[in-house]
């Protein structure tokens, strides 16, 4: 099976703005699901979480959002959505397309 958490990490590390710690992450999804610049991702994604701009950067601010919004944390408890549960929630969020959630409902609706 591998290391399950090797993705998490690796993702984490990666994007921008901390990845999941922060909202790195969904900046990183409207930049390639839209084709925004950062500037206007930041924003846009600021706009949807009702948060600032500056605090897409606070890990600490951003885990609480995360939370309430079920957007996936990096370290979930028993009551956060993980997983697939997650991405539902951000592209119903962001309002937009994400291959695995479509996928997913196609073969659901079967």
């Amino acid at each position: 099976m591998g290391d399950p958490l090797g993705m998490a990490i690796t993702h984490a590390v990666a994007s921008g703005m901390g990845g999941m710690r922060a909202a790195g992450d969904l900046v990183a999804r409207m930049q390639i699901a839209r084709g925004m610049r950062i500037d206007e991702a930041k924003k846009y994604v600021a706009d949807k979480l009702n948060v600032s701009v500056r605090d897409l950067t606070d890990p600490i601010i951003m885990n609480e959002v995360r939370d309430d919004l079920g957007l996936g944390i990096l370290h979930p408890n028993v009551r956060s959505p993980k997983c697939m549960e997650a991405k539902f929630n951000i592209a119903r969020l962001l309002d937009i397309e994400i291959n695995c959630v479509n996928r997913f409902k196609e073969k659901a609706s079967l």
